[in-house]
């Protein structure tokens, strides 16, 4: 809806024309829309002024930033052909190149400048400069702890500048062509067309429109940017190389007589390759003799068959040789049946043979299983583990390993040490058994001691009775 007559007010210097956009403004629209058209005319606040993404003043005063925008403004003073240069080693430039820095930028934004002191404020305010800028700084600006204030002034001023070179060459002479080029001035005609007929659903299409435009010159705008990185760096790799490699004439003419060297070397082995295929050719050609004498003799050898074959087919058959070869073709074909019985014979054996194979395998493979287990428990050693394969021809190939010369001599080393073993609790048991022995003798001696003074007590006790009775 547009807004009632009389509720708009209208700024103050409404016909001084709006301060050139900077990239960042630039980049803000995109990124940020209007809420409605009516932004244009309305005292209502914006989404599109928001401050998100504007560079802080603290940044201006790290040292990788500062290298940053300084390798930037060399950049642009390269561009523009100027012989001033600024150091990012955390050096201040001299007033002379920072005087003659600022000069150059306003030059490119159009701006006349007399007095450098009282001109650019009033610029400055007019383009609502982001940062606090006192006059006595453009007074001594040479001071060290003045730099990150004129650094961020010169970047800002070198936006505007890039942003106006940029708009101007995308732009061309007529408003045609300016219409259709720049797609921002054609969505702003339009959409303020639109706002005054107060057709607000054309005004947002026209916005998403435009939105999706931008986001696709983006991104294609990305891509040329990737595409000219790539490009600088291989390019950068290039001089880097030729740096480090650089080409001599001393080097070049070496390599020129040995090139020729080598032209000579290869003449001569082609004139060497000629005369031997000169020789060859003249071998080849006795062979191509021989071999024509040798058809002449193949071709008369199979004429003579052909007489004799003629000659054979001519001559009569006898009956007792009729009989004859009968008698021979009967047997050839009872050799026949029983070699092919004899031959299932075989195979019928040789498919038993497969199944009793393959069942002792898996007895193997099971038993085989158990020795590994009874193997790693006996700890005899680490690397003797049966690993059968099926496809070996020795003992020693299919169980995996020799056993004469692996699991024999850990077998008998083990038995050895169970042999000692043995012997060692063998004694024991020996001396065990001699305490033993000695003990209840003892045990017997302490046994008969106490008998006799049982016997003693006894008899002792029977006397007091008596005495008492």
């Amino acid at each position: 809806m547009r807004p009632p007559a009389g509720s708009r007010r209208q700024p103050d210097d409404s016909f001084i024309p709006p301060p050139p956009p900077t990239p960042l403004d630039f980049h803000q629209r995109n990124q940020f829309p209007r809420d409605s058209d009516a932004s244009f005319a309305s005292s209502r606040p914006s989404s599109a002024g928001g401050g998100a993404g504007r560079t802080r003043f603290e940044d201006y005063k790290e040292r990788h930033f500062q290298q940053s925008v300084i390798s930037a403004i060399n950049s642009f003073l390269k561009s523009r052909e100027s012989t001033i240069r600024f150091k990012s080693g955390g050096t201040t430039p001299s007033a002379k190149d920072i005087i003659e820095t600022l000069k150059l930028l306003l030059r490119e934004i159009e701006y006349p400048v007399s007095k450098l002191e009282e001109d650019l404020p009033p610029l400055l305010k007019r383009l609502n400069y982001p940062f606090k800028l006192n006059k006595s700084i453009l007074k001594s600006p040479a001071a060290p702890h003045q730099w990150p204030y004129l650094l961020a002034l010169i970047h800002w001023l070198l936006q505007i500048a890039s942003f106006g070179s940029h708009l101007s060459q995308s732009t061309s002479n007529t408003v045609s062509s300016l219409l259709q080029v720049n797609l921002v001035h054609q969505y702003t005609l339009n959409s303020y067309l639109n706002y005054i007929k107060g057709h607000d659903d054309v005004v947002e299409e026209l916005e998403l429109d435009i939105i999706d435009k931008l986001n696709h010159q983006k991104a294609l705008a990305q891509e040329k940017l990737e595409a000219a990185n790539n490009e600088l760096k291989s390019l950068r790799d290039d001089l880097e190389r030729l740096r480090l490699h650089p080409v001599k004439k001393e080097e070049l003419e070496k390599t020129k007589g040995m090139l020729e060297d080598d032209v000579k070397k290869f003449n001569l082995l082609i004139e060497d390759v000629g005369r031997k295929i000169e020789e060859m050719e003249k071998v080849l050609a006795e062979k191509e003799k021989v071999l024509e004498a040798k058809e002449r003799e193949n071709h008369r050898v199979c004429e003579e068959n052909k007489e004799l074959r003629r000659t054979v087919e001519a001559q009569p058959v006898n009956a007792r040789d009729v009989e004859r070869m009968k008698r021979e073709l009967q047997a050839l074909e009872r050799e026949i049946q029983e070699g092919e019985l004899a031959r299932n014979v075989w195979e019928d054996k040789f498919w038993e043979m497969e199944n009793n194979l393959s069942h002792k395998f898996k007895e193997l493979e099971a038993l085989a299983l158990d020795c590994n287990q009874e193997l790693r428990r006996l700890k005899i050693g680490d690397d003797i583990q049966y690993q059968l394969n099926a496809k070996g021809t020795t003992p020693a190939d299919i169980m995996g390993f020799d056993h004469k010369l692996s699991l024999k001599p850990a077998l008998n080393s083990y038995a050895e040490d169970i042999k000692k073993i043995s012997m060692g609790r063998w004694e024991e048991l020996i001396s065990y058994q001699q305490m033993s022995n000695e003990n209840a003798a003892r045990l017997e001696e302490k046994r008969n001691n106490v008998a006799t003074l049982q016997s003693q007590i006894d008899k002792v006790s029977a006397l007091s009775c008596s005495e008492l009775y």
